[in-house]
């Protein structure tokens, strides 16, 4: 529309102001006259974000550590050069987050939440306005992206975005979970140690996002797989889905006795997703010359007492090599194109099975992450913000 055609059809804003309206968004119209007509457009839709807004102490606890708020943004807002404004359609809900959850003033891997601005994670997302050549209305694209619906991307932020190809027309919530951060940091983390045929892998927290994942790698390339689990359907899942050579629920088998019983040659590697009594275990039960890759200890994340590790100087009398890794330290490897190369071809094809838990809408957003955090979620958690 030229400023002509405003001028002389007053009716037109009207119009197209009445036609939005429908569409749940505000339109806005500003017209001056001097030398010539200036016009603005500003099309303003709701835009809800569950925002951290208070530090916890254990648990975060609803409503409390975080808040469901409703705000808007302009969809039609002028971009600075390299900005994207993206639709947000799912994000992950992962442990680590937790630890996010403190004073800015202690330093960690990830950077503390900021007070009363919008929690984010990786997730996948929909572009609708852009102002960077590399991205066109309507990718998807992968990145890290707030709990919110909708989202101003900084041209600095947009450089790290990946557009989702999905060639094999997978679900795009895969690229959350098994194509996305957990999937690639299981991947990753099995660089660290060897996977040799017919020795015995152990993976706690098998059912998860990360687990799940590393355990089939670990069949794959030959090894006997024992997991853990803290529900009866997951031991169900992880031996009849995940083809484990065994596996069982630590609630009623404590971990001690049950590495006895289903690892009985020992342990030579084990994914260590949650730390305390099972890592106490683990050193007893590990073989000499094994491998711990420590991806997370999420039994300790929400206490105020952790657990003291009696058997850790079985470190050094078993010469164990236990190393932890941070998956974003080493995102550009050509590990990157060795998981895409391979992964989802096998998920198409049914090779690998995929569990995921998924919380519909931003309502839900904060039950899913504290249920998360206390075992709850069945297979990848992550909220569905909107639809595909």
């Amino acid at each position: 529309m030229h400023s002509g055609d405003f001028y002389r059809n007053g009716k037109f804003a009207y119009k197209l102001h009445q036609r939005d309206i429908k569409r749940s968004s505000r339109l806005t119209f500003r017209v001056s006259i001097q030398d010539k007509i200036i016009y603005t457009i500003t099309k303003m839709v709701q835009n809800k974000s569950v925002n951290f807004v208070e530090v916890p102490t254990g648990y975060p606890v609803k409503d409390k550590t975080m808040k469901l708020v409703t705000g808007e943004i302009d969809l039609e807002q002028k971009l600075e050069d390299g900005a994207v404004i993206v639709k947000v359609l799912y994000v992950s809900i992962d442990p680590y987050q937790r630890g996010r959850m403190r004073d800015a003033s202690i330093k960690s891997y990830a950077p503390a939440f900021k007070l009363n601005a919008p929690i984010d994670n990786g997730g996948v997302a929909r572009v609708v306005k852009t102002a960077n050549s590399s991205y066109k209305e309507g990718d998807v694209v992968y990145g890290y992206f707030q709990w919110s619906e909708y989202q101003v991307i900084s041209p600095q932020e947009a450089k790290a975005l990946r557009v989702v190809e999905n060639k094999e027309g997978l679900p795009l919530s895969h690229y959350v979970g098994a194509l996305g951060m957990p999937g690639m940091t299981s991947w990753y983390g099995l660089t660290l140690g060897k996977q040799e045929k017919g020795k015995t892998a152990f993976i706690s927290a098998a059912s998860g996002a990360v687990g799940q994942i590393v355990g089939q790698l670990c069949k794959r390339r030959g090894m006997y797989v024992v997991g853990s689990a803290g529900e009866d359907a997951k031991v169900d899942f992880l031996l009849n889905e995940c083809q484990f050579d065994a596996a069982f629920n630590y609630k009623k088998e404590g971990p001690r006795d049950a590495l006895k019983k289903y690892c009985p040659n020992g342990i030579d590697l084990y994914w260590e997703n949650v730390g305390g009594e099972t890592l106490d275990a683990v050193f007893e039960a590990a073989n000499d010359f094994s491998t711990i890759i420590a991806c997370g200890m999420i039994s300790q994340y929400n206490t105020t007492e952790p657990y003291g590790v009696k058997n850790i100087m079985n470190i050094v009398a078993k010469r164990i090599k236990m190393q932890g890794f941070i998956v974003l330290d080493e995102f550009d490897g050509q590990w990157v194109q060795d998981f895409f190369a391979a992964v989802p071809g096998w998920i198409k094809n049914g090779e690998m099975k995929v569990k995921e838990d998924i919380a519909e809408g931003l309502e839900n957003a904060q039950d899913a992450f504290i249920g998360m955090l206390q075992g709850k979620n069945f297979g990848k958690a992550m909220i569905k913000v909107a639809q595909e």
